[in-house]
């Protein structure tokens, strides 16, 4: 790929799109922190309001008739909030894609209980019905194989904080092996128990670290920890 700048743009707050805080910006890539609450892209039943479209109205700056658009390198579940690569241009997203396996990332999660097995990686198939939920199975069949790699960071008495290195990224991996583990992520409606006292996701994309598209360097960049977590586990970051 032909090499451009990779010198980070300074956005003023005005520009930033709606629930995604733009923190890097160059020639081929966008970083930056998705909140809680928005889809990464469209869904059946949401095709305007995601940070993709955000992100698409943002790049043509006004200009209704432009077509710059922004690329997909990976999704964040819509209550998930954390940091998020978007590609600029069509090698940049297959760059991003190819060399994803050596791409690291790593998620705060705080769930019910207290684990037994205080650090560990759970192994299962992951395989989607047609309502949409995903399902872990022992066995192979239609599944892929996943990896969640976890340690308890704090305890409490009736919850825990983890920090989890996510080996592969299916769909709502981290979501459906813990609860399969019996400790639901807090705030899970759809995987875990109902809990008004305690209504939102518990799950916070930290950090990811990946080699530049153009200039080959390993980038890194950390997203703030929401307020959410404290308030659940007291834990100082």
């Amino acid at each position: 790929m032909r090499s451009h700048s990779s010198v980070s743009r300074k956005i003023p707050r005005k520009y930033q799109p709606k629930g995604f805080e733009i923190v890097h910006e160059d020639d081929h890539i966008i970083v930056g922190y998705k909140s809680a609450g928005i889809l990464t892209v469209a869904a059946p039943y949401e095709r305007e309001r995601t940070v993709h479209q955000y992100l698409n109205e943002y790049v043509r700056k006004g200009n209704s008739r432009s077509r710059h658009v922004v690329f997909v390198v990976h999704r964040l579940d819509r209550e998930t909030s954390g940091v998020l690569i978007f590609a600029k241009d069509p090698r940049a997203q297959e760059f991003l894609k190819d060399h994803w396996k050596v791409t690291h990332k790593i998620y705060y999660a705080v769930v019910h209980g207290r684990m037994a097995k205080k650090a560990g990686t759970i192994s299962s198939y992951l395989v989607e019905d047609d309502k949409y939920r995903m399902h872990s199975m022992d066995e192979g069949g239609d599944g892929k194989l996943s990896h969640t790699a976890y340690k308890v960071i704090k305890e409490t008495d009736r919850f825990s904080l983890l920090e989890i290195d996510l080996l592969t990224g299916r769909k709502n991996q981290i979501r459906v092996h813990l609860s399969g583990e019996g400790h639901p992520l807090v705030g899970d409606q759809k995987y875990g128990r109902p809990d008004r006292r305690n209504p939102y996701l518990a799950l916070h994309a930290r950090s990811i670290s990946f080699i530049h598209p153009a200039t080959g360097e390993r980038m890194l960049f950390e997203a703030p920890i929401p307020e959410l977590f404290f308030k659940l586990v007291g834990y100082q970051w």
